[in-house]
């Protein structure tokens, strides 16, 4: 069960798709009409100023220069088409392209290229830049075909052919610059995206270690402790009584230490406190001792030896080298069979060293480092203040854990 419930909390989030998290059908729908509903607006504006806008000029320049009804068409085309931009930007921008040197064929050359414009644009954005590109030296060489011909009568003039060219890189810029800045927007989100995932996992994993080590050490204490009261329920009832008690106990501090980790995901300290805040301080080197105590109960024998002065450590390292501890006691008692277990805490200049050492059960093999998650979660304990850990058999039998913690930046 213990195992269960840490295994489903480390499970870190799969790998996303590129295109980022799927939202639910209703919410695409929603999203998928709103776009829709943004694009038919584009394009009636741009429908309209065309259209307007060419009729605006018709009646300036006198009745002669008014366009005529396949004018109107033909910019009342272009300026539908742009609903489809998202979805085709490569065919639009050529029905665009097509209908404004049509348009201009037929003499509306002010407000013929609006939705050509617009087409452009969204080519760039969608990545098709080699279309684009193409559709400013097709609409170029339309423009004042044949080159060789600019500045001659009937013609365009030099200065007409130049100042296209430089209208056109004018809108290439423009376009490039808007699609790197998208671009560039893009790859912040992504990347906060990726920050607050890796951050959430680093945050389940934390949680996944905190509840293995309060539920697996007090647990394996009442297991103990029970199988005890039910051996001796009728032959010694007083011990029967005791082995109870000892339950009693330990399933109240069992209590309030999942009540101070739960504490903290509720952000019950934000809050003021509250009868689910944590009732006593976090764990720490100082209380190896009660720890040792409550593994006595268990059937362990613990002696605890400390050696050098005792050096201040940031609060999580001191309950990352206490939950080291806790857990290594707790590996013992229920898998190695031996009744006594030695800890040593050794304070240095730049940090602390435990050790905890078992002589193991005569006959039985020492237990194996691979499997379950106390060891895996000791050791990433360990790393995630830049320290170290080593488990495994001693040579002349039993099993020892040893784990360094720095008390320098590695361990902020």
């Amino acid at each position: 069960m213990i195992e269960t419930l840490t295994s489903i909390a480390r499970r870190r989030p799969g790998p996303r798709p590129a295109s980022g998290p799927q939202a639910p059908p209703g919410v695409l729908a929603a999203r998928g009409r709103r776009r829709w509903l943004t694009d038919a607006l584009i394009a009636a504006a741009v429908t309209a100023v065309e259209v307007g806008g060419s009729a605006a000029d018709g009646a300036h320049h006198g009745h002669h220069h008014a366009p005529g009804v396949a004018s109107y068409l033909l910019l009342a085309a272009s300026g539908v088409a742009l609903i489809a931009r998202r979805r085709y930007p490569v065919g639009v921008l050529a029905i665009t392209l097509g209908l404004a040197l049509a348009a201009a064929a037929l003499g509306d050359t002010g407000v013929a290229w609006l939705a050509l414009i617009v087409a452009f644009f969204t080519a760039v954005q969608a990545r098709r830049r080699a279309a684009a590109i193409a559709s400013l030296i097709i609409g170029y060489l339309v423009s004042v075909w044949p080159p060789w011909l600019v500045g001659t009568g009937g013609h365009p003039s030099l200065t007409f052919a130049l100042t296209l060219l430089i209208g056109l890189l004018v809108l290439l810029s423009a376009a490039e610059l808007i699609r790197s800045r998208s671009q560039r927007a893009q790859a912040l989100r992504r990347t906060q995206e990726e920050e607050l995932r890796r951050r959430a996992s680093e945050d389940r994993m934390r949680m996944a270690r905190d509840l293995h080590d309060v539920v697996a050490h007090n647990i394996s204490v009442i297991n103990v402790q029970a199988n005890t009261a039910l051996h001796l329920m009728d032959r010694q009832p007083q011990r029967a009584r005791e082995a109870l008690t000892t339950i009693n106990d330990v399933s109240r501090q069992a209590l309030a230490e999942l009540r101070s980790v739960l504490g903290v995901l509720r952000g019950a300290d934000e809050a003021g406190g509250g009868q689910d805040a944590p009732r006593a301080p976090a764990p720490s080197l100082d209380r190896v001792d009660e720890l040792a105590a409550s593994m006595g109960a268990a059937g362990l024998a613990v002696r605890v030896e400390r050696h050098g002065r005792r050096l201040p450590l940031p609060a999580g390292a001191e309950l990352g080298a206490y939950r080291i501890i806790q857990e290594a006691l707790t590996n013992t008692a229920r898998h190695s069979g031996s009744q006594a277990a030695t800890v040593r805490i050794t304070y240095r200049e730049d940090g602390v060293e435990v050790d905890v050492d078992d002589d193991g059960a005569p006959g039985r093999p020492a237990p194996r480092t691979g499997g379950g998650h106390g060891i895996a979660g000791m050791t990433e304990r360990a790393q995630a203040f830049g320290g170290w850990l080593r488990a495994g058999p001693r040579p002349g039998g039993g099993f020892r854990v040893q784990a360094w913690l720095p008390a320098g930046p590695g361990a902020s």
